[in-house]
């Protein structure tokens, strides 16, 4: 059975996946700070909009403000998208009952009312925080995961690095849910030279793809995966 695929939006990426992320998957980019998984977030979402999709972006960390801000900045026409097929929410992670419904009851009934193909929840692990002990986590996630996989989207969740391991989510747990995996990290030459950005696919179910480290670079108007390139 062919597997129906869609673009990133990523010159390089894409083809490091083979061709695009699985139609209705899940995918968790994992950084530390500074690594661009917002930006990488919303060219998903921008993809997804010049082919006519609806998208829905679920902020727990910056203000909608913040959010069109930064798509202004990237060029991109935000009057076209926003409120028609661009939908930017701002959750507070505080509220725990708000955040907990909002992502667990609202966000089904808001994909299926403006039919989203794209979703993007960032940081995810700022959801996960909410719970306090790890087995009610890992099943309030298993759960979530679960539910959003019922209905006709991809999800994208970015997630902060644990802090001693640069491969680990800071919960551990998204790259074991997730159907794809990419990790973001920086690059720092043994002679103390400029320290560069890479990236790897570390995981990709369904789906063959490359398993080297390879550069990008966060462009004023796009980002760039030298796919052809060495990090070394």
């Amino acid at each position: 059975m062919i597997k129906e695929r869609i673009l990133i939006g990523i010159p390089g990426l894409d083809e490091m996946i083979g061709g695009g992320l699985i139609k209705g998957s899940t995918t968790a980019i994992i950084g530390t700070y500074g690594t661009g998984k917002t930006t990488f977030a919303l060219q998903f979402l921008f993809e997804g909009l010049i082919n006519g999709e609806n998208c829905i972006y679920i902020s727990l960390e910056e203000s909608e403000e913040n959010i069109y801000e930064k798509i202004t900045d990237r060029g991109w026409d935000l009057e076209k998208y926003k409120d028609k097929s661009l939908f930017v929410i701002k959750l507070d992670p505080t509220d725990f009952n708000l955040s907990i419904n909002s992502i667990k009851n609202d966000l089904p009934d808001l994909i299926k009312s403006v039919d989203a193909k794209r979703v993007v929840i960032d940081p995810i692990s700022l959801f996960e925080g909410l719970f306090d002990d790890q087995s009610t986590r890992r099943r309030e996630m298993f759960r979530f995961i679960e539910m959003m996989s019922n209905l006709d989207c991809t999800l994208l969740l970015t997630s902060e690095t644990e802090q001693n391991n640069n491969y680990s989510s800071r919960y551990g747990l998204v790259e074991y849910l997730s159907d794809t995996v990419i990790v973001l990290m920086y690059i720092r030459p043994s002679d103390l030279s400029e320290v560069h950005t890479a990236l790897e696919v570390v995981k990709m179910r369904r789906s063959n793809h490359s398993r080297e480290i390879k550069p990008y670079e966060i462009q004023e108007d796009k980002v760039n995966v030298y796919s052809e390139a060495s990090v070394f």
